[in-house]
C-alpha cells in the first residue's frame, strides 16, 4: 500500500485535502467518490502537485484513445435513451465491437455493473483515460438519476472539443509543409549551388559586388557551422522545455503569449471556449459552480487563466458572482464576461455558458482562417523574395565577369 496526497471538494464546495492509503491513484480516486466527494488531484506523497490527476482523456497505457472514448460515450448514452438498461446496453456494444481493447474495456465495466458497483466508480478503476471531468459528469448524472442525458451531454463536449482542435491542426499542416519545404530548398541553394559559383568567382580573381559577397559568406556559414547551430537550437529547446516545468517561469510564459499581438486573442479566446464549455457541461450535469469551476480549470492550458480563476474560486466562497472576478481580472473577453453576468441575473448560468462556448468556438475557427489565409501568401511571397535575391546576386556576379577584357 502506498500513500497519496489528495485535494477533493464536497457537493457543496468545501474543498478538503489530506492523505491516504492505497494500492494506486485509481483506488483513492474511488475511495474519495464513496465518501461522497469529487477528487481534483490524486499525487503520490512528497511529489510536486500538478494540479491533475494522472487519468487525462487522452490515449492510457492500454491504448483507449479519446476518440475511441467518444465512440463508446455516444453508442451507450444512444442505448440508454432507446430504453435500454446499463447492463444489456454494455453487453450489445460488446458484441458489436471489433476491437479487443475495447471489448476488454467494456467487459471489465459490466462485470463492474453487474457486481452492483456505479458506472463511475467502476470507469475509476480503468487506467483507461477517464479524466477527473469525465468522470465527475458521470457521477452528477447518476446522482442526478438522468445518466443517459449526462452522457449525452459528454459526448457532445468531447465531440466539440475534438473537431475544434481537429480543425485547428488540419488548418496548420499545408502552411507547416510550406515552410518546410522553403527551408528545405533555401538550404540546398546556399548549400550546394553557391559554392559552385564560389569557386568560378575565386577562379577569375574579380572583385565580387556585396551582394554576392553576402550570399556567398552566408552559404559558407552556413556549410561550417550548420551542425552546430542545428544543435544548439535543440539544446536551447530542451533547456527551454526544462525551464518551462517551474511555476513561475510557466506563468511568466503563459503570461506574455496572451500578450502577443496576433496569437495572444486567439490563445484567449481558444482558452474562454474550452473553460465555458466545461463549466457549463458540469453544471447542467448537476455539478455545483464552485466545484465545477474547480474541475474546469483543470482543463485550461494556460497558467494565467488558471490562476484567474482560482481567485474567482476564492471570491465565489466569498459570496461574489463569478462575473465580478473574472472582469477584474481584466483577462476575459467583454462579451463573455457580458453574457455570464446576464446567465446570473436570470438564473440560466450553465445554458449561457454554452452560449459562449459556441460563440467564441466560432471566432476561433474563423481567426484561424483568416490568419492561414494571410500566412499563405506571405510564406511564399518571402520564399519568393530569397530565392530571387540570391539569383540576382549571382547575376550581378555573373555579368560583371562578362564584361572583364579578354
Amino acid at each position: 500500500m502506498a500513500l497519496f496526497h489528495f485535494r477533493a471538494v464536497s457537493h457543496s464546495g468545501e474543498e478538503q485535502e489530506g492523505r491516504l492509503e492505497g494500492a494506486d491513484q485509481q483506488a483513492i480516486v474511488l475511495q474519495l467518490q464513496q465518501r461522497g466527494l469529487i477528487p481534483l488531484s490524486v499525487k503520490p506523497a512528497g511529489e510536486r502537485n500538478t494540479g491533475l490527476l494522472s487519468i487525462k482523456l487522452g490515449p492510457g497505457r492500454n491504448g483507449t484513445s479519446e476518440r475511441q472514448i467518444q465512440a463508446l460515450t455516444q453508442d451507450l448514452a444512444a442505448l440508454l435513451k432507446a430504453g435500454v438498461p446499463l447492463e444489456r446496453a454494455l453487453g450489445i456494444m460488446i458484441q458489436v465491437r471489433n476491437r479487443n481493447d475495447d471489448t476488454r474495456l467494456l467487459s471489465r465495466i459490466r462485470e463492474g455493473i453487474q457486481r452492483g458497483q456505479a458506472l463511475s466508480a467502476v470507469l475509476a478503476e480503468q487506467n483507461a483515460g477517464f479524466s477527473p471531468f469525465y468522470l465527475n459528469m458521470i457521477r452528477a448524472a447518476e446522482i442526478s438519476g438522468n445518466l443517459e442525458q449526462g452522457l449525452a451531454d459528454l459526448a457532445q463536449y468531447l465531440e466539440r472539443s475534438r473537431l475544434l482542435r481537429d480543425k485547428a491542426l488540419s488548418a496548420l499542416i499545408y502552411p507547416l509543409i510550406l515552410l518546410l519545404v522553403s527551408a528545405a530548398s533555401l538550404l540546398i541553394i546556399l548549400t550546394y549551388v553557391i559554392p559552385q559559383f564560389q569557386q568560378l568567382f575565386a577562379d577569375m580573381g574579380q572583385a565580387m559586388p556585396l551582394p554576392t559577397r553576402i550570399v556567398i559568406d552566408t552559404a559558407d556559414f552556413i556549410k561550417r557551422f550548420g551542425l552546430w547551430l542545428l544543435l544548439g537550437l535543440l539544446l536551447g529547446l530542451l533547456y527551454a522545455r526544462r525551464r518551462l516545468r517551474e511555476p513561475g517561469v510557466r506563468l511568466a510564459w503563459h503570461t506574455l503569449l496572451l500578450r502577443l499581438p496576433l496569437a495572444g486573442p486567439l490563445i484567449q479566446r481558444l482558452e474562454v471556449a474550452r473553460c465555458s464549455r466545461s463549466l457549463g457541461t458540469l453544471m447542467k450535469g448537476g455539478v455545483p459552480l464552485l466545484a465545477a469551476l474547480d474541475i474546469a480549470r483543470q482543463t485550461l492550458g494556460n497558467q494565467q487563466l488558471m490562476k484567474v480563476l482560482a481567485e474567482a474560486g476564492h471570491d465565489l466562497k466569498e459570496g461574489k458572482r463569478l462575473a465580478e472576478p473574472l472582469q477584474a481580472s481584466g483577462r476575459f473577453p467583454p462579451l463573455a464576461i457580458q453574457m455570464i453576468r446576464v446567465g446570473e441575473e436570470t438564473g440560466q448560468l450553465e445554458d449561457m455558458l454554452l452560449r459562449v462556448a459556441d460563440t467564441y468556438d466560432r471566432e476561433v475557427e474563423n481567426a484561424i482562417q483568416r490568419l492561414l489565409t494571410i500566412l499563405e501568401p506571405v510564406l511564399i511571397l518571402g520564399l519568393g523574395v530569397l530565392i530571387a535575391g540570391i539569383i540576382i546576386s549571382m547575376l550581378v556576379a555573373i555579368l560583371g565577369i562578362n564584361e572583364l577584357p579578354i
